[in-house]
């Protein structure tokens, strides 16, 4: 079975954080941001480059991620404020340089494991024409895998509900996985505490098996 010369990473973050209250990427966490920390888990999962496409705040969200170099590339959504996450995830998916396939990974999402973005890039060789999702508990997560087959249906797609729309129209397979960090996002002051005690919790396991 071939393996593809590289695994890429979409990280869409031009969201407005209305529920949050202000801009949930540069919130700190562990030490960093949430986008930086994200953007970690995306290399850490085997992803290269990683296009993170920016709204709001553009500028510092940038700077956070300066220290990344080359490993990371930003694209700039300037109608952020009138679109969905559709829009910011086609701006990347274009931005992308050629590769088998890429992970798509909201930009709210930095307690995803690298044992996830394994278990489903294991998945997807087994599956290389289909979407590949992460479940836990009986619910989809992320990242998502994309093979290179989709880029363009995603470029070109115009079709209802967003997303969701587009997914019905892939071939998809799902992989159970054992983090719930792969459907646990940030939107709310309250789901932000909940990623910090989760974090914590997962820093403290790996240093104790260090």
């Amino acid at each position: 079975m071939a393996v593809p010369e590289r695994i890429c990473a979409v990280i869409p973050a031009a969201g407005l954080s209305r529920r949050m209250g202000r801009c949930k990427q540069l919130l700190p966490l562990g030490g960093d941001t949430v986008i930086a920390r994200t953007v970690q888990a995306a290399l850490r999962g085997g992803a290269e480059p990683v296009v993170v496409v920016t709204g709001r705040d553009r500028r510092a969200v940038e700077e956070s991620l300066a220290p990344f170099g080359e490993r990371v590339a930003c694209v700039y959504n300037a109608a952020y404020a009138e679109t969905d996450m559709l829009c910011s995830v086609q701006l990347g998916v274009a931005a992308l340089p050629d590769c088998g396939a890429f992970f798509l990974l909201p930009g709210d999402m930095p307690a995803v494991s690298s044992v996830t973005f394994e278990a489903v890039r294991r998945c997807w060789l087994e599956n290389q024409n289909a979407v590949v999702f992460p479940v836990f508990s009986g619910r989809r997560g992320h990242p998502v895998l994309i093979p290179r087959r989709y880029r363009a249906a995603i470029l070109s797609y115009a079709g209802s509900d967003g997303l969701r729309g587009l997914w019905q129209a892939c071939d998809t397979v799902c992989t159970e996985v054992s983090d719930g960090g792969a459907v646990l996002d940030m939107d709310t002051p309250e789901s932000y505490e909940r990623i910090k005690r989760t974090l914590s919790q997962i820093n403290r396991l790996e240093r104790e098996e260090s």
